[in-house]
């Protein structure tokens, strides 16, 4: 009997040990999962954030990533480094209106006078439920700015945009 009831509670403990363990250990997994991009693109950058999620005004197409920021040792010049995804979230076929997912990136270089954006670089990914990677560099940028939009599959104009969002402006550091 004294066996018995010392096997219940040695299998009881071990039982509450598990049941212990298994939140810290999801707490573990789940924080990995979810580990900053930037942590996993290195260190080394003066600044350095994650962006995102922005999406498309009709929330069918969406991006997320990290930027980071890399000065001289005279503050005067810098390299831009953009890492991210783009989600295409329509899943209506090209005959039933579908479309594909469009981010477009501009920059702001140092000494450019007004409002002076030049064309950064933009991506089109086209699979409904899947997701493309994207990454880039710019030098001597003042400000990086991104827009989430679709468009269809031959086309060159994009529609349902969102707004600007500003990742990044020299100011902000």
């Amino acid at each position: 009997m004294i066996k018995k009831m010392a096997t219940v509670l040695l299998a009881t403990a071990a039982l509450g040990a598990v049941a212990l363990a298994t939140p810290a250990t999801a707490n573990a997994a789940t924080a990995a999962a979810a580990a900053p991009v930037a942590a996993q693109s290195g260190y080394g950058y003066d600044y350095s954030e994650n962006w995102g999620h922005y999406y498309s005004s009709n929330h069918r197409a969406k991006s997320r990533g990290w930027i980071g920021v890399d000065w001289d040792d005279q503050q005067k010049r810098n390299r831009v480094d953009v890492k991210g995804k783009l989600y295409d979230l329509d899943h209506r076929t090209y005959k039933q209106g579908g479309k594909c997912a469009y981010v477009k990136f501009e920059a702001h270089h140092f000494g450019d006078k007004g409002y002076q954006w030049y064309d950064g670089k933009s991506y089109r990914y086209c699979g409904a439920g899947g997701a493309k990677h994207f990454a880039f560099s710019k030098h001597k940028v003042d400000s990086v700015r991104v827009k989430v939009c679709q468009i269809g599959q031959h086309s060159s104009h994009a529609t349902r945009c969102g707004d600007w969002e500003y990742l990044y402006t020299a100011e902000s550091e």
